[in-house]
């Protein structure tokens, strides 16, 4: 199937039936079930919890070959990558290399300044947790032209530099005065990349890399830089390219440069590696405790989740709270969940970047730690 040409997806069914799932996981099973009833070509999900492991799947990793999702798939975590560089910078404080109410400006001299921003008085803080006003660049026209639609086809092997991403959120003004509000801006994590490379001398993911990673053994877990290329296994991503009028039209989506990313979602990893990451986190292996308390100071955010410094927190409706992030970028959408002691977790995967019924996907959450479904 080459690239860029539309596909048409077959008519999968699930891997495995609820009755089949081992370790009490049935309604987790139903409701990866009911995402791959509803379109998605394939969806995988692993689970490490008191009970140990369990890995479910319904659909394809690829429609035209019929092959399944496994536990050893590569998938592009998306925004994941903000809770690494997030952890990054706190250990950078932890170390008095910085503080987080550092202004923007201390670290970037000149790069947030006019048309309204004033980087004196964005911190590193509203940066991390998404209430520095600083315009969203994936929310401008310019970047719905290059990477939307037609125009990812024609795009997605271009190299943007992170200032070049920055510059183009700022030809627009910021969407409110610092520390007064709260909307995701990709744009936020971009800057947070170039202050950890301002202050260690280099990228952020030799640092992740370094701090991270090679510390928690996450062998599978990388950042590809400018490769379009996925490691071995993986599954196809498949894309509505997020076009302004979608049709029925599916394109294979998997490889595209992820400089486009950066800082904001260019990690790949695996549904096991992620669960490490995150249960190490909550279980406070990778911050001291002044800085795990800010990783776990959230912010209101007027939707359905509060918001920490790069780390989305959920209420269930059984009253569990789950943190992790969700990451969704071209053919692939991520989702990761771990409970406060660190003790549960779940990383679910679809390789579709569309998604109808945004409750099929809450579904999953509320079928693993509440047992509703």
């Amino acid at each position: 199937m080459a690239l860029g040409v539309a596909v048409a997806l077959t008519g999968a069914t699930g891997t495995a039936t609820a009755a089949e799932a081992p370790g009490g996981h049935g309604a987790t099973q139903r409701a990866l079930d009911a995402l791959e009833r509803s379109g998605i070509p394939g969806v995988a999900a692993e689970v490490n919890g008191p009970q140990g492991k369990w890995f479910g799947s319904a659909g394809y990793a690829d429609t035209a070959t019929g092959r399944k999702r496994t536990a050893a798939d590569h998938l592009r975590a998306g925004s994941n990558t903000k809770s690494l560089v997030s952890v990054v910078l706190l250990q950078l404080e932890a170390e008095k290399k910085l503080s987080l109410d550092d202004s923007v400006e201390r670290w970037l001299p000149g790069v947030l300044q006019g048309n309204g921003y004033d980087g004196t008085k964005v911190t590193v803080r509203q940066l991390l947790n998404h209430t520095s006003g600083v315009h969203d660049m994936v929310s401008t026209p310019e970047w719905r032209e290059h990477m939307n639609g037609p125009g990812f086809l024609a795009h997605r092997y271009d190299a943007w530099t992170p200032r070049r991403i920055v510059d183009l959120a700022l030809t627009y003004k910021p969407d409110f005065e610092p520390g007064t509000s709260w909307n995701y801006s990709n744009t936020n994590f971009v800057l947070a990349g170039m202050i950890i490379e301002k202050v260690t001398g280099n990228t952020y993911a030799h640092e992740a890399e370094r701090r991270i990673i090679k510390r928690l053994k996450l062998r599978e877990t990388t950042f590809p830089g400018t490769d379009p290329k996925m490691p071995a296994p993986h599954a196809i991503g498949y894309s509505k390219l997020y076009a302004a009028n979608p049709g029925p039209e599916i394109y294979d989506a998997t490889e595209y440069n992820p400089a486009w990313s950066g800082a904001t979602g260019e990690v790949i990893s695996t549904t096991g590696d992620l669960n490490r990451y995150y249960s190490a986190l909550l279980k406070g292996q990778l911050l001291p405790p002044a800085q795990q308390k800010e990783l776990l100071d959230t912010v209101e955010t007027g939707t359905t989740f509060a918001y920490g410094a790069g780390l989305i927190v959920r209420t269930l409706s059984c009253g569990v709270r789950v943190y992790g992030h969700d990451g969704i970028v071209w053919g692939s959408l991520t989702s990761t969940a771990t409970t406060a002691d660190g003790k549960h977790s779940l990383t679910f995967h679809l390789n579709g970047d569309w998604l109808e019924d945004g409750k099929l996907y809450d579904d999953v959450f509320e079928a693993e730690f509440c047992g509703k479904g």
